[in-house]
């Protein structure tokens, strides 16, 4: 069984502790939270699922965010 690697939007390979940048507003499901473009988040988690990363931000714990929409900082 091969794991696949998960990838920011421009194809750099996301390691667990990675810092990535939002390269697009993204409104919190459940929440009345918007992460705005831009906003770093450090320590990212990966959870075996190429196109998804656990993270927390100043807003919001226990986020999952999609790799299309980050990029390795």
């Amino acid at each position: 069984m091969t794991d696949a690697i998960a990838r920011d939007s421009n194809g750099t390979p996301l390691n667990e502790g990675d810092s990535v940048t939002l390269i697009k507003d993204l409104k919190v499901k459940g929440t009345s939270e918007t992460i705005k473009r831009g906003t770093l988040v450090k320590n990212i988690r990966l959870n075996g699922n190429p196109g998804e990363i656990e993270c927390n931000t100043k807003q919001v714990k226990g986020l999952v965010l999609k790799t299309e929409f980050l990029k390795k900082a």
